[in-house]
């Protein structure tokens, strides 16, 4: 994909630095941390509205460097982390995010129970990027 060509730094894309941007307006829900792979403080985010603000407006100035962090953590390739995680975030319930990733199995497991009943759907945001990652690598995932 053009994206994943275009180089962050001597290492090849994976997330876009216009997507972290935009997830920081909702930034009080700790969404830019979970798309830059950072769950812990993401869930952190998500219970505290962003530190109670605090910790998102400090966000608007983190941003570049969580997006270079990002680029040397994760793996670019033929699966692209913005469509993962733009599936994930509003037809993750469905698995469709496990379909763009070829795992027809759990897609359809997530498909019939509501993403097993929205736990399958929480652990996804916490993994995503590493499951893209490997599948990029040539890794085998479920």
């Amino acid at each position: 994909m053009e994206n994943n060509i275009a180089h962050n730094n001597g290492a090849y894309a994976t997330h876009q630095i216009v997507i972290g941007y935009i997830l920081w307006i909702f930034g009080f829900t700790g969404s830019h941390r979970f798309y830059y792979g950072k769950p812990i403080s993401g869930t952190i985010y998500f219970f505290t509205l962003g530190l109670l603000g605090i910790g998102w407006i400090i966000d608007l100035f983190l941003i570049p460097s969580m997006d270079r962090d990002a680029g040397s953590r994760f793996s670019a390739g033929v699966y692209d982390y913005t469509i993962a995680w733009a599936l994930l975030t509003f037809v993750g319930f469905f698995g469709i995010h496990r379909m763009y990733m070829g795992k027809w199995i759990t897609a359809i497991i997530y498909l019939l129970t509501g993403g097993l009943f929205g736990l399958g759907y929480l652990y996804d945001f916490w993994t995503i990027n590493d499951q893209v990652s490997e599948l990029n690598q040539g890794l085998e995932t479920f």
